[in-house]
């Protein structure tokens, strides 16, 4: 076997000390971060993290296929819409297949026994490893010795008695082996993953029954603005600050069309048909999250998806929409 793992790294403390166990024991470490649009997990950190540890790191986005895996996961879902069995399962199948490609022995995790009560319990861990391919070949270092022992620990590639026996919620022990170990880059624990989020599992969930083949597009969609659903296959967006409207500009395409004021209101981009309904639903949302000294009196002129478009003004523009457009 190789004395090369492939370490995935999230921008997180553990993941971080995972990979230092390894260079410790003067492995080779390939560092991989696993990219949702959505932002889950923080890159900036992960690349900040790896550049500390001085190792190389390969960033790979989930793709769309990972979409299947949120619209029906086999394990369920835990607090939101977050499949955390799934997950793990999913992410474990590409860093097997990046680890044939570098040529490298087995998979380093930061994952710690006890730490997650869905994903990281005994038996979910023996699971996630037999469903991913990577039976004796997925190493948790900083709960090794609490552990069965992976093929590279019996074939004497890695130390066991140089591993950690961790298990639980609390942190402690880790940031002792940061401060120990000079390891300053990694974000700060926080509760989880974007999908346990409540209200952005909520719109998860809108997504998902309303559009039969959503994509990453749209995942990263949900954390711009305020979402209003109007019709099965529409929803318009109200973006809330100035980078939220040129987000939404910046998302105009085929099947996202974006409205932007000529006046000082915000950006509505409505995902999905277009229809005239859809398009004065948009003028309306716009209005009413514009400061009323902000309004336009008479005719009103916006950029659609960077073309110049005037309407009139309706007697419903500054009404409650709440009965053409649900509030997510």
């Amino acid at each position: 076997m190789e004395r090369a793992c492939v370490a995935l790294i999230s921008g997180g403390l553990d993941s971080a000390l995972a990979a230092k166990l390894m260079l410790e024991q003067r492995l080779e470490v390939q560092g991989l971060f696993l990219s949702m649009s959505w932002g889950c997990c923080e890159k900036a950190k992960a690349q900040a993290c790896a550049q500390q540890l001085g190792i190389p790191l390969m960033v790979l986005s989930v793709g769309d296929a990972y979409l299947d895996v949120l619209r029906a996961p086999k394990y369920g879902y835990g607090s939101g819409m977050n499949p955390c069995v799934d997950c793990r399962i999913y992410m474990f199948r590409i860093a097997k297949r990046y680890m044939e490609e570098v040529g490298a022995g087995f998979v380093v995790t930061g994952e710690v026994l006890g730490q997650r009560p869905m994903s990281q319990m005994r038996r979910p861990l023996d699971l996630i490893e037999a469903e991913s391919g990577l039976e004796g070949l997925l190493l948790r270092p900083l709960s090794a010795q609490l552990l069965e022992p992976t093929l590279p620990e019996l074939l004497g590639i890695v130390d066991r008695e140089r591993l950690l026996n961790l298990a639980g919620r609390s942190r402690q022990e880790q940031f002792a082996l940061a401060k120990a170990g000079g390891i300053t880059e990694h974000s700060t624990p926080a509760g989880g993953c974007l999908l346990t989020d409540e209200h952005f599992a909520k719109k998860a969930k809108d997504l998902f029954a309303n559009e039969e083949h959503p994509t990453t597009k749209d995942m990263e969609l949900l954390t711009i603005g305020r979402h209003f659903r109007v019709a099965a296959h529409t929803k318009i967006i109200i973006g809330r600050n100035e980078l939220e409207n040129l987000m939404l500009e910046g998302h105009a395409q085929e099947g996202y069309t974006c409205l932007r004021p000529k006046f000082a209101g915000p950006a509505a981009l409505v995902a999905g048909a277009c229809a005239e309904e859809a398009k004065s639903l948009a003028v309306s949302l716009i209005l009413r999250h514009t400061k009323e000294e902000k309004r336009p009196g008479g005719a009103l002129s916006f950029w659609v998806n960077g073309s110049p478009w005037t309407t009139e003004r309706q007697r419903r523009d500054v009404s409650q929409p709440a009965s053409d457009a649900i509030k997510l």
